[in-house]
């Protein structure tokens, strides 16, 4: 198969795309940075290559596509993966923030799979979009993010249903936490770290990235509908509206700590407190000229 990755310079998009070029398909990695990015394709071998684009800029992504799908003569899959992180309470967090993360993960999400679909139909291909369990379940300090990804989510059951006789297949993918530059990037700021520490079981621990990433190269051969990692959010997924209401009840009793923490943060920091997390945030707020 041809397989486009977006957000392929690190995490779960390199990954995967190791992952997938491993299996025998032929990957092109898409994304910032692009020292990285030839990092991520000299790794995959199996003539991978890779393409700098911007999601946020529509042309660029639309052109990176389609230089994709001309080199390899056609797609068989999308993998939608590129996002983003903002953490800090609704209230702190400035409309430019907030509007940042929509733009990156679901509005860039949207371009990407604008740009695919031509080329997917084309040859009945398969569509995978990076969703994460934040679609699933809504709390506090990841107000932004989660939002972003719930919109995601709703953009991927409606594509479901409108491509399906088109010969295309869409999948979700909904991860929890993945050693990550962005989850370790979130755990340095002090309102997340707190979060997390209440959290309790498996929704505590921080999964290797080899899980989300073998999830996705099984999900793109058998164009699965629902991709997760670990295994136990499959179990969770259907569970969704019953457990929000129990988690709100957990997270009430520390509202005030973190509300104390996050305006603490942003006293000593001011609006950086609430910039996107991790490498990848940081090459997604650096300004650029046009790709």
């Amino acid at each position: 198969m041809n397989v486009v990755v977006t957000g392929a310079a690190r995490g779960i998009g390199a990954e995967s795309a190791r992952r997938l070029a491993a299996k025998g398909h032929r990957v092109a990695v898409v994304g910032l940075e692009a020292s990285e990015l030839e990092a991520v394709a000299a790794s995959c071998g199996n003539g991978a290559f890779a393409l700098e684009a911007d999601v946020t800029d529509g042309e660029a992504i639309t052109r990176a596509i389609d230089e994709a799908a001309e080199r390899m003569g056609g797609l068989d899959a999308v993998v939608a993966n590129a996002g983003i992180a903002t953490t800090g309470l609704l209230r702190h967090v400035e409309p430019a923030r907030f509007a940042q993360q929509i733009d990156v993960n679901l509005v860039g999400t949207f371009r990407t799979v604008h740009a695919a679909i031509p080329h997917l139909i084309e040859r009945r291909g398969y569509l995978l979009v990076n969703a994460s369990v934040a679609a699933l379940v809504h709390g506090p300090v990841l107000g932004a993010y989660g939002a972003s990804k719930a919109g995601v989510e709703a953009m991927t059951d409606v594509l479901r249903v409108e491509l399906r006789h088109l010969g295309v297949d869409v999948g979700c993918a909904y991860f929890s936490w993945i050693d990550t530059d962005m989850v370790r990037g979130g755990d340095e700021a002090p309102a997340f770290a707190r979060l997390r520490a209440s959290m309790k079981g498996p929704f505590k621990k921080t999964y290797p990235v080899g899980d989300a990433a073998e999830a996705v190269a099984l999900g793109v051969e058998k164009r699965c509908r629902i991709i997760v990692a670990p295994w136990w959010v499959r179990l969770f997924h259907p569970l969704r509206g019953v457990l929000q209401r129990p988690q709100e009840g957990d997270l009430l009793k520390i509202m005030p700590e973190l509300e104390q923490i996050d305006a603490a943060d942003r006293e000593q920091r001011g609006e950086a407190a609430h910039a996107p997390v991790g490498a990848g945030g940081d090459a997604a707020a650096r300004p650029r000229a046009s790709l």
